[in-house]
C-alpha cells in the first residue's frame, strides 16, 4: 500500500503536470497499472477531487425564454426519456451538486430550504474545503402533528459538512398555530440571528413544493399541514409553495392567510439574496415553478429534460407575465 504523499505526487505529476501514465510508472519505477492504482486510490482518500463546471445550454429555446421572460439563468439535466421519477431527479440532483461545489466559496453563506430535493442534492454533494463559510436553515421544520423534526432537514448536517462549513439551524415550527405567535418568537434573540444571517445570505438553494401529482412534497405529506389549510389552497387557488410560502400561479402570495404563519422568507425577502437556486424535478411541479418564476425568486434554475418539456409546453400556453 502506498503513502498518501506517494499518491499525492503520482496525482500531481498526472493531473497538473500532465505527465503520461508511463512517466509516472518510470519516476516511481512500477508498472502503469500500479500507476492507474495509485490514481484511484489517491480519489478514495480525497487527495484528488475532481469538480465539473456544468455550461449552459444557450442552444436550446427553453433555457433562451427563460432568460428572456424571466432573467433566470437554466441548466438541462440530461437524462432517457424512459427514466423514472427517481433518475430523473437523481440527474437534477447532480446537476445542481455541481453547480453549489462550483459557486459556494470561502466566507459565503448559504441558504437552504429542506425538502424531498434539496435533500437528494445533498446526498451527491462533493466535499470542498472552505474556510469561513455557514449553512443556514432557510425554514422551522417542526410539525404541528409531532414533537419531532421530519427527516428532512437532516440534510442541513450534511450539507454543512461537504464543505467544512459552519451550520446555523432555525429553531422553529414549519408553520406557527397563530400568527401572533410567530410576531413573538421573530423577537426572540436566538430566532433574530437566523432571520439575520438567513437575510445576509450569498446563496439559496430551495425548490418548488407540489401537492398534487405522483410525488406530493413533503411539506403536504408530512403533517405539516391540516384540513383547513388543504381548504384554503382550494379556495385561494395555490398551486405550490417555495420555502413553505404559497403561491398561486399568478405569483402572488401575500394575501394568504397561511402565509402569515410560515416560517420561511417571503418572495420578497428571498429576492434580496443575490444568486437562488431552484432544483425541480416533475411535470406536477410545473405550476407552482410557473409561479415561482412569476414571484421573481429564482435566478438560477435546474431541471431534468422530461421537466422542461413539460414547462415549454405550459408557458406556451400562457400569456407573458404581468400582462
Amino acid at each position: 500500500m502506498h503513502e498518501d504523499a506517494d499518491l499525492y505526487r503520482a496525482a500531481e505529476l498526472y493531473y497538473v503536470q500532465g505527465a503520461t501514465m508511463e512517466t509516472v510508472a518510470e519516476r516511481f519505477n512500477v508498472s502503469r497499472s500500479t500507476v492507474s492504482r495509485m490514481l484511484q486510490a489517491a480519489r478514495d482518500r480525497g487527495i484528488v477531487r475532481i469538480t465539473l463546471s456544468a455550461p449552459v445550454d444557450t442552444g436550446s429555446e427553453l433555457v433562451r425564454t427563460l432568460q428572456k421572460s424571466f432573467g433566470v439563468t437554466a441548466y438541462l439535466a440530461a437524462v432517457p426519456a424512459t427514466a423514472n421519477t427517481a433518475k430523473r431527479l437523481d440527474a437534477a440532483a447532480r446537476h445542481a451538486a455541481v453547480l453549489i461545489h462550483d459557486w459556494f466559496e470561502d466566507g459565503m453563506t448559504m441558504a437552504v430550504a429542506w425538502g424531498t430535493t434539496t435533500s437528494a442534492v445533498a446526498a451527491v454533494l462533493q466535499p470542498k474545503l472552505t474556510r469561513d463559510a455557514t449553512v443556514v436553515q432557510m425554514n422551522g421544520a417542526v410539525s404541528a402533528r409531532s414533537a419531532q423534526l421530519n427527516a428532512s432537514p437532516g440534510l442541513l448536517p450534511q450539507m454543512a459538512a461537504s464543505f467544512d462549513a459552519a451550520l446555523i439551524q432555525f429553531p422553529a415550527p414549519a408553520f406557527f398555530d397563530d400568527e401572533r405567535t410567530r410576531e413573538l418568537m421573530w423577537q426572540e434573540s436566538t430566532v433574530r440571528r437566523v432571520l439575520a444571517v438567513r437575510a445576509e445570505a450569498d446563496l439559496a438553494v430551495f425548490s418548488v413544493g407540489a401537492f398534487e401529482g405522483p410525488s406530493p412534497s413533503e411539506v403536504y405529506s408530512g403533517g405539516y399541514l391540516t384540513e383547513d389549510a388543504f381548504r384554503e389552497f382550494a379556495a385561494h387557488r395555490v398551486v405550490g409553495d417555495v420555502c413553505t410560502v404559497f403561491l398561486r400561479e399568478d405569483g402572488s402570495y401575500a394575501d394568504i392567510g397561511l402565509n402569515r404563519r410560515a416560517s420561511g422568507p417571503t418572495p420578497q425577502e428571498l429576492k434580496r439574496i443575490p444568486r437562488r437556486l431552484c432544483v425541480v424535478s416533475g411535470e406536477h411541479k410545473v405550476p407552482g415553478l410557473i409561479a415561482a418564476l412569476r414571484a421573481g425568486v429564482i435566478t438560477d434554475l435546474v431541471l431534468d429534460d422530461g421537466t422542461a418539456r413539460a414547462l415549454m409546453r405550459h408557458l406556451s400556453r400562457l400569456a407573458p407575465a404581468g400582462a
